[in-house]
């Protein structure tokens, strides 16, 4: 069994700059997946001070990562959204899905709505369709999708909107599809923990083959943007457990990928000294 892939363990190397010097600048909240041919298709967020999370751009890599091509770029406005966040890649059958976050004018809500095309290419083309709306009560966004023999699973960072000013505060949720678009929601199994690191939210990033995932945390409203990487446990049923007394990674949106040769490629957001955060990758050999 590989060892939990944290960030900071081994050389990283830049796969998307900060788009700018300064806080907004943000590249970052990737999701990837391997095509069936071998290629690395990834999904990331753009966002600027002037353009909050104003497009999501997918790039493919025909060498392992060495080196990535923009292929499609998916605009806030085809969604009539005020801004995208964390996107979801999955493989089909034949083509891609990819599940995104959307922010609902005017408001503290999100939904996630899907694209589905033939070719990672086409996302630029694609109608959206909602598939987690949301409600009055919580917001719904970025989403860990996995396709399984046994079915679809998706874990769903919500948002209270019931008591405003403090929609910040998230939790996760579970949910379960035949079809990866009409979906049973199974409650909320991973939250924060009063007084410690991750008391006001915990966000599930990436979850391992073995049930272990990764989630982003916080202590306060404040830090809101700078989330930091925790590590949680499976326990009974489908509940999650945080473990550790503390952050294992100064990141945020961790996503692990794994490889032809059993280890993991690591994608994940990491904070600038001046405010900026870029977009990085990280090999992780077997243990």
């Amino acid at each position: 069994m590989v060892d939990f892939p944290v960030p900071g363990g081994g050389p990283a190397r830049i796969v998307v700059p900060a788009p700018g010097a300064g806080p907004g600048f943000w590249a970052g909240a990737p999701s990837a997946a391997f095509a069936g041919d071998g290629a690395l298709v990834i999904a990331y967020r753009v966002r600027t001070p002037g353009g909050r999370g104003a497009s999501l751009v997918v790039a493919t890599s025909r060498d392992g990562g060495e080196t990535f091509a923009t292929v499609a770029a998916v605009d806030k406005d085809r969604f009539g959204a005020d801004s995208l966040e964390r996107p979801a890649l999955v493989r089909l059958d034949r083509g891609w899905r990819m599940y995104v976050s959307c922010a609902t004018p005017n408001s503290k809500h999100w939904r996630i709505d899907a694209l589905d095309v033939d070719e990672p290419a086409r996302f630029s083309e694609a109608r959206p369709r909602p598939v987690f709306a949301g409600d009055e009560h919580v917001g719904v966004k970025d989403p860990v999708v996995r396709r399984t023999p046994s079915g679809w699973r998706a874990w769903i960072c919500c948002h209270p909107l019931d008591d405003r000013g403090e929609e910040d505060r998230m939790t996760t949720a579970y949910a379960t599809s035949r079809d990866g678009l009409e979906w049973d929601w199974h409650g909320e199994v991973l939250a924060g923990r009063a007084g410690r690191w991750d008391s006001r939210g915990a966000r599930v990033t990436a979850v391992l083959p073995d049930g272990r995932a990764s989630y982003d945390g916080r202590a306060s409203k404040e830090e809101n943007f700078s989330e930091r990487t925790g590590v949680a446990m499976p326990r009974e049923g489908d509940l999650l457990s945080a473990a550790g007394d503390a952050p294992v990674s100064d990141v945020r949106y961790l996503d692990l990928v794994p490889a032809a040769n059993g280890g993991y490629l690591a994608f994940y957001e990491r904070p600038r000294q001046d405010g900026s955060h870029e977009l990085c990758m990280e090999r992780f050999p077997p243990a």
